[in-house]
């Protein structure tokens, strides 16, 4: 399936994952805040997605929620209110990642 994001084609999965993780930018995550109900993005949902999207290109992995809670400062009972679908899938779709492992 394709979809423009960010003024950009893109591959994604049936969940809205982008598969071109190398073509994400700002205004990417901007368009897929919106399909996650974390629009408009403000400066708290920008440190989280760019804390993600960092972990993701050093570790090839998706950092744990803690570490996430950890690093930002924020609790999670936040996270989730700056993602409601969760840090694992919201916030991981947002920052332009697949899909991290584990979820269902």
């Amino acid at each position: 399936m394709k979809k423009v994001l960010g003024g950009i084609e893109f591959e994604i999965d049936e969940e809205g994952f982008i598969k071109e993780t190398e073509k994400w930018n700002e205004a990417v995550a901007e368009d897929l805040a919106k399909g996650e109900n974390a629009y408009p993005m403000n400066s708290d949902h920008w440190e989280v997605v760019h804390f993600i999207r960092n972990y993701y290109l050093k570790y090839g992995i998706a950092p744990p929620v803690r570490m996430v809670c950890k690093q930002t400062g924020f609790d999670r009972k936040y996270i989730y209110q700056l993602f409601p679908s969760g840090p694992a899938i919201g916030a991981c779709k947002v920052a332009g990642l697949p899909k991290p492992t584990g979820c269902i």
